[in-house]
Formats: structure tokens, sequence, C-alpha cells
């Protein structure tokens, strides 16, 4: 009987370096958020405010209700009007607002059908901007949701 030594082959051995990539990709993207909202925390400005039992919110703004039909009709709240009574109401309304000490000048809530030409609805909105009136907002419906098959 003999006795023989077999050769060991050398196993695998435990790798002794840690791979830093997954570790970098985390710090990427920290940076990366960091750097995104540091802007957005310096902006708010904490205060503490007095309470006061009497004071009021204010009064409410005064609305100009314009719309244009699809005949291209305009109407000043709700009552239909040709251009140039609408320049002289429209300047009227503004020179009532600024006289009454009004911070704001009334906005102009604009309504125009879906047929009216844009050159209309430019017209109106130019007559509303010369009488002084840059507040100009536009009316629109919320399209309904469509129905999922």
């Amino acid at each position: 009987m003999a006795f023989g030594r077999f050769e060991r082959t050398p196993g695998q051995t435990p790798m002794s370096e840690i791979n830093v990539t997954p570790l970098v990709d985390v710090m990427m993207v920290l940076l990366v958020i960091f750097i995104l909202t540091a802007p957005l925390l310096g902006r708010a400005l904490k205060l503490d405010l007095p309470q006061a039992a009497g004071a009021s919110a204010g009064a409410p703004a005064q609305v100009v209700r314009l719309s244009i039909d699809a005949q291209a009709q305009v109407f000043l709240d709700g009552q239909p009007i040709t251009l140039d009574a609408l320049a002289q109401a429209l300047t009227a309304r503004a020179s009532q607002s600024s006289a009454a000490g009004q911070a704001q000048l009334p906005e102009v809530q604009l309504q125009a059908d879906a047929q009216v030409p844009y050159g209309r609805v430019v017209e109106v909105m130019d007559l509303a901007q010369l009488a002084g009136m840059h507040r100009i907002g536009f009316v629109a419906e919320r399209k309904p949701a469509a129905a999922k098959p």
C-alpha cells in the first residue's frame, strides 16, 4: 500500500475588494436630489404673523364677463353690445374702479365659442387692454373623462 499525496489545487479565494460601483451610483443620485432641492429650501420665509379677530380678506375683485357667440356677436355681462360701445363701457368701468380707490382693475373673463374666428377674439382682447384691463382670463369647459373600454 502506497500512500501518495495528491496535489491540491487552490480553490477559489474570497474576494478582498469592495465593489464601489453601486455606492457611487447611489451617491450620485443623492447629489442630484440635493442640488435640485437646495434652492427650494432657502426660499421659505417663516413669519409669526399677528392675529386679529376683525381682519377681513378684503373686497372681492370685480369681474367683467365678455362672451362671443358662434355668430361673433359680443356680449358684456350677458347683454349684446357693439365693439364701439364695448370700448366705451370697458373704459368707463376701468375709470370707475380707479376712482373708487381700488388697487386693481377688474379682471376680464373672456368666453368665446369654438367656432369664433381668432381675429374676433383678439379684437375684444385689444379693446380690454386699451381700456387698461390687463388681467384677462379665458373661460373654457373641462373635457369629460373618456370612458375606458
